[in-house]
């Protein structure tokens, strides 16, 4: 088992990686339009701007873990999630591609 320390490096990288990710994908946005909120920090782990949030309207909950507890990180993004945005939970594991959970009905819709 690793050390807190590790784990929290390994939630870092996950979260610097989506933010890397939406800035490339959103090239119209600035990097400080999209950042990685603080380890330890409340709220939700990739802070919008205003303008970052019109493009990209859900909440992000990131875990980088090797046995994950779908359902408690379900149950915190939904308590950090703002207002009109839907909840992504993007999970990763060692040697795993990443992959982001979204509400099925929310995923009909797109």
């Amino acid at each position: 088992m690793g050390t807190p320390k590790s784990g929290k490096a390994k939630g870092r990288r996950l979260q610097n990686h989506l933010r890397d990710v939406l800035i490339d994908a959103f090239g119209s946005l600035s990097p400080d339009d999209i950042k990685s909120q603080t380890m330890g920090m409340p709220g939700e782990d990739i802070v919008l701007s205003p303008a970052a949030r019109k493009y990209i309207p859900y909440s992000f909950e990131c875990k980088n873990q090797e046995r994950l507890q779908l359902w408690k990180a379900i149950e915190q993004a939904e308590a950090n999630k703002k207002d009109d945005c839907e909840i992504a939970v993007v999970v990763k594991r060692n040697r795993t591609k990443s992959y982001a959970l979204i509400d099925l009905d929310h995923f009909i819709d797109l």
